[in-house]
């Protein structure tokens, strides 16, 4: 295990992530790349019009830049690298369009799911010029099930629910920066306990990253992430699960990402069905803005439940 590298890329994410906050936060402002909100959601969100948006860079920015400079170059380092910043790519061309050229919903559907699916067959390749194992393991058991070439499927699905169950929780300041750095967390240090390197410096530099970002996307938020950095992060986060075998696991460890992917799923098939909302809005987080809980008790309860379950995750890693 090499607990100092992974804390000095760590430390080092964290400084040139707060250090680009202040050159790129007016770039931002002055190429007008501000916040859209929905007209339907929490009226204290209206006053939020206009804060810069596309934030992602920053974070992806010191992610690269530290994971450069204490990695080693390899497969592992490409898979990850393509992965994290391929989404990323995605999701800046889709904020983009949304922002700079009006056009409300982005990509079109079609062009995101090419862009993502792009992506996902590039990172199996990588895969498989490793020779990585077609095998996934069980949460708590000692028992796997050999995928053979199903796996390379099974791995697209996990980037397909992965990345749209992130960018989900990106809805209230800090609220995805906090969670996505207790996830990573978990994922550094079982990835240090796998002897995965490269895999626990990447996580490192996305903690570093996330939590440098956090200071200008605390409440009441300076910039916004945007999609440039939900979904890169969704494809970091899944590619270290994927390198490190506990595809699986990342359902616990990234719990509160599923529950605001379902809460949306659950929520458009009820209004579908039966034509009736299970939730005052989705995703959840919104639900309970609605019930009058305040934006920041929602992202600490959220922030609590990502500690629980990122310590959960780490009690069902000894068990695979």
């Amino acid at each position: 295990m090499d607990y100092s590298t992974t804390l000095w890329t760590l430390g080092v994410s964290f400084i040139l992530a707060a250090l680009l906050g202040p050159l790129c936060i007016p770039v931002l402002r002055r190429m007008k790349f501000g916040q859209q909100v929905r007209t339907e959601g929490p009226q204290s969100h209206q006053k939020k019009v206009g804060t810069p948006t596309m934030g992602g860079v920053i974070i992806l920015l010191a992610l690269t830049l530290a994971f450069l400079k204490f990695s080693d170059r390899g497969w592992s380092f490409w898979a990850l690298l393509i992965a994290c910043l391929g989404f990323g790519l995605v999701g800046f061309l889709d904020d983009y369009i949304k922002i700079l050229l009006k056009r409300s919903l982005g990509l079109t559907a079609k062009q995101k799911l090419f862009g993502q699916l792009l992506v996902s067959i590039v990172f199996c390749y990588i895969l498989h010029r490793m020779g990585h194992g077609t095998s996934i393991g069980f949460p708590g058991v000692h028992g796997s099930l050999d995928l053979g070439w199903g796996y390379y499927l099974f791995v697209i699905i996990v980037f397909f629910a992965a990345t749209n169950a992130v960018n989900f929780t990106d809805g209230l300041d800090g609220l995805l920066s906090g969670t996505s750095a207790l996830a990573f967390g978990a994922y550094a240090l079982i990835a240090l306990e796998a002897t995965q390197l490269q895999s626990a410096i990447f996580s490192a530099a996305m903690i570093g990253a996330v939590l440098g970002f956090l200071v200008y996307n605390a409440h009441p938020a300076k910039v916004f992430m945007g999609d440039t950095g939900s979904l890169g992060i969704g494809g970091g986060l899944a590619a270290v699960a994927i390198l490190t075998k506990t595809e699986l696991l990342l359902i616990v460890i990234g719990g509160v990402f599923v529950l605001e992917m379902l809460s949306v799923i659950i929520q458009v098939a009820s209004f579908k069905t039966r034509g009736k909302r299970v939730f005052k809005m989705s995703p959840i987080h919104h639900h309970f803005e609605l019930t009058g809980w305040s934006e920041w008790r929602v992202v600490t309860v959220f922030w609590l439940a990502g500690l629980v379950l990122a310590g959960v995750g780490l009690i069902l890693y000894k068990g695979l």
